[in-house]
């Protein structure tokens, strides 16, 4: 894998019960933005081998399936279009939930794209200009929206991501006085 990228969140729930959320991979499409549909493909429904496609419409699908488990902790999911490998632009991706303890009844979760661009050097250059940037914001809005979901147990709407990220970019400007 060549490039990746992060979002960190604090949850304000304990990282067992934050655990119990991640682990069931039916819930994508109430914290995925985009995702409106998800469904388990294997007759595992966690650990390695586990897959389940996610649907953006009736008919525009991805395939994710567990490469990594750690219990209690997080796992890596491969992205592929079936057989066919990784969706256009990449050449190869993975998406890693990480969950851990951060103090006082909290749980730290972070949100990973790893990717490799495809299309040689044009696709290097076009993640250089562009889809680095792109990614990393869609990223953010993953953990946001899983922040969201977690402690309020209610789907994340587009109209909900929109209000998180007005809240994080206030936030950031008073940091920033």
């Amino acid at each position: 894998m060549h490039n990746q990228v992060s979002a960190r969140v604090v949850i304000n729930l304990p990282r067992e019960i934050a655990w119990e959320k991640l682990q069931d991979l039916t819930r994508a499409h109430d914290y995925v933005p985009g995702v409106i549909k998800t469904e388990i493909t294997t007759a595992n429904t966690t650990g390695v081998g586990a897959s389940r496609r996610v649907y953006q419409s009736d008919s525009k699908s991805l395939d994710e399936t567990v490469v990594e488990w750690q219990e209690g902790h997080g796992f890596l999911l491969r992205l592929h279009r079936g057989a066919r490998g990784a969706p256009p632009p990449f050449a190869e991706a993975q998406f890693r939930y990480r969950i851990d303890d951060a103090g006082n009844g909290q749980t730290s979760l972070t949100t990973t794209l790893i990717y490799t661009p495809a299309m040689g050097l044009f696709g290097r250059l076009l993640d250089k200009w562009l889809l680095n940037k792109a990614m990393r914001g869609t990223i953010r809005d993953v953990a946001l929206a899983m922040k969201a979901y977690y402690e309020s147990g209610e789907p994340t709407t587009p109209e909900r991501i929109k209000q998180l990220k007005a809240a994080l970019r206030e936030q950031n400007r008073n940091a920033a006085q």
